[in-house]
């Protein structure tokens, strides 16, 4: 594709990504911070204005929608056929403030800071509606998804929707989305 909203093959290699799979569309609007820490799978596409920091993994398949950021200081891995909407916000580390600790990490020396966390994992077909926050540590199980605007601070079951400020299960979600990946995968 040869569109001036996305990066050409050639500038993506340049850019000093762990690694990039196949069809990958990366908008020229995006910020990446130490990339030789980010891998990249197949058919994924980064919209506008994201930031992407840390130790990222990019499965295949996926979509980060306009204006998200994921901050994988302890990493974020996203298994394929995940994806966020716009507006996301992935941490996979934040500031201590309980006031025992500096806080602002990224300007202060980490003996004086206590930052704290875990990896964020997102299991296959995990997808995050608009707006949306998920913090340290937590596990999107494989087929969950999370309603918009929904702050996600525990791990969620395998194939429920969830929603809410902190969220919690609303629903059960179909499996049939299965038959099309099969079909997907399988080609013309």
């Amino acid at each position: 594709m040869n569109n001036n909203s996305f990066f050409l093959p050639e500038e993506i290699s340049q850019i000093g990504f762990k690694s990039v799979g196949k069809n990958v569309l990366i908008s020229r609007k995006a910020s990446f911070y130490s990339p030789f820490s980010i891998s990249i799978g197949n058919n994924v596409r980064i919209d506008d204005f994201c930031i992407l920091s840390g130790e990222i993994e990019i499965g295949d398949f996926i979509h980060i929608g306009a204006f998200s950021a994921l901050f994988g200081k302890m990493g974020i891995e996203m298994k394929d056929f995940s994806g966020v909407s716009i507006r996301v916000t992935i941490l996979s580390a934040s500031d201590d403030f309980s006031g025992k600790f500096l806080t602002n990490s990224p300007v202060i020396d980490s003996q004086f800071c206590g930052t704290k966390g875990g990896k964020v994992t997102f299991g296959k077909h995990a997808n995050v509606g608009t707006g949306s926050v998920i913090l340290p540590g937590v596990t999107l199980a494989e087929g969950s998804v999370i309603g918009a605007m929904s702050l996600v601070n525990c791990d969620t079951k395998p194939w429920a929707i969830y929603f809410g400020s902190p969220c919690r299960e609303i629903n059960k979600r179909s499996k049939e989305l299965l038959n099309l990946e099969n079909e997907l995968r399988k080609g013309p």
